[in-house]
């Protein structure tokens, strides 16, 4: 997601920061830099000419000439331009009492029925909603089977009546709902290859007949330039009140979601970060900015560990390792939990500083992680509470028993001490981190 995007401006981020002082010659270098990174990013050039003559205006203004670190400050800049150009907050997801109404439209191929399910369970898991999955794409083959199965893959229930009129699939799906206690409604409509009159006036009959509370539109980040002219196409009949980018985590350039909002004014509300189910986020904009120019997402990471880590589990480790007694029993305890967060190379992207220390494009396999666990499976609980009693002849009744090597062993065991002596240093505040 951004890669190239922020690579080429932490590029420029890294060269500023380096300045004593901003004058019109380097600021020129420095927003020509930006320019090109932006339009390779497929960024809309309407969009890329008003952000550069913004961000050069900031930087020759008194604030910057001032700063005893003009760099630093036209870093800020820069952050505050892209926030302002994601959207500035967070829009929220619509919920009304007792009933809400949420209708996904889309393109065929945006990953509508997908998204469908995605949102019926994050409005489940996050915000505490009974939702009702409905089936209205009446015309792709079988688009029906592929919702049923992703409600029974998520346990919510998938509401059908075949490939009969969607308005008044609709109308029964709500009074099913408000009979069945179901608070939160997800209608997926049919799509098309193209904006088309009688797409258009399906969704709309639908609108106008049961009136959602919010209307979603689902679109592929990888559309590129003509994201926004199919945004605009919808909007013009539809009251939309947000998009979902999907597809986030392939290789796309970006630009779409860096120009929707400002060039139609629809907030992006959500992103699909992978192919899971779970792998839909809410979108924030300041969040977003600072992940393109490596500042991080902490937040993001809390959030997801909160949903998904033993908080008790958590609350006994930090304990443990503010008192020097982690070992590696507790080590294997939070092994299991951090599998639950999906592929750590994910999670390390979200450090601040990922990219400037290196850290952006490792590639852990989950074998090793397998192999570290089955090592430490293979000890005793005394082994595991005490590393220190692991002599020659332990090691190799270890390796033998977890299928690897002594050499192994010794490895994981050193990475141990030096993750231990790293934590000692954090809680002294003695710890120089490369960034």
């Amino acid at each position: 997601m951004f890669e190239n995007l922020g690579d080429r401006l932490q590029n420029v981020m890294n060269k500023v920061r380096g300045y004593g002082k901003i004058t019109e010659d380097n600021i020129g270098e420095m927003t020509r830099e930006i320019r090109l990174a932006l339009l390779e990013a497929d960024v809309n050039y309407k969009v890329v000419k008003e952000f550069v003559n913004n961000v050069k205006e900031k930087a020759l203004g008194e604030e910057v000439r001032k700063s005893l670190k003009p760099g630093e400050v036209f870093v800020k800049i820069v952050k505050d331009e892209l926030v302002d150009l994601l959207g500035k907050e967070k829009e929220p997801l619509i919920v009304v009492k007792p009933l809400t109404i949420t209708m996904l439209v889309g393109l065929q191929g945006s990953g509508k029925t997908t998204t469908v399910g995605k949102l019926a369970l994050l409005a489940r898991k996050k915000f505490g909603l009974k939702p009702l999955m409905v089936a209205c794409d009446v015309y792709r083959p079988a688009a029906i089977d592929q919702l049923k199965q992703i409600g029974k893959e998520l346990n919510i229930e998938v509401y059908s009546e075949g490939k009969k009129n969607p308005t008044e699939i609709v109308k029964n799906a709500i009074n099913y709902a408000k009979e069945n206690g179901y608070n939160y409604i997800l209608i997926d409509t049919a799509g098309r290859l193209h904006i088309d009159e009688d797409l258009m006036n399906e969704l709309d009959n639908i609108n106008n007949e049961v009136k959602p509370n919010e209307i979603l539109l689902v679109i592929d980040s990888m559309t590129g330039q003509d994201a926004i002219n199919v945004i605009t196409g919808f909007n013009e009949k539809l009251p939309l009140t947000g998009a979902v980018l999907t597809k986030l985590d392939g290789d796309t350039k970006g630009g779409a979601a860096l120009s929707i909002r400002h060039l139609t004014n629809v907030p992006i509300k959500f992103i699909g970060v992978s192919e899971k189910m779970d792998g839909l986020e809410e979108f924030y904009p300041e969040r977003m900015a600072n992940r393109i120019l490596d500042m991080g997402d902490i937040m993001s990471m809390i959030e997801k560990a909160e949903g998904l880590m033993d908080e008790d589990e958590l609350l006994k480790t930090a304990e443990k390792m503010n008192k020097g007694k982690f070992d590696l029993e507790d080590f294997l305890t939070q092994l299991n939990q951090i599998k639950k967060l999906g592929p750590l190379e994910n999670l390390i992207k979200m450090i601040p500083g990922a990219k400037k220390a290196g850290l952006s494009n490792i590639s852990i396999d989950p074998k090793q992680m397998a192999h570290v666990e089955a090592i430490i499976l293979s000890m005793t609980k005394k082994e595991r509470r005490n590393p220190d009693i692991l002599k020659a002849s332990r090691k190799r009744r270890i390796a033998e028993g977890s299928g690897r090597s002594v050499e192994e062993v010794n490895r994981l065991l050193k990475q141990f001490e030096q993750m231990k002596e790293m934590m000692k240093k954090m809680k002294n505040g003695n710890l120089n981190l490369p960034f």
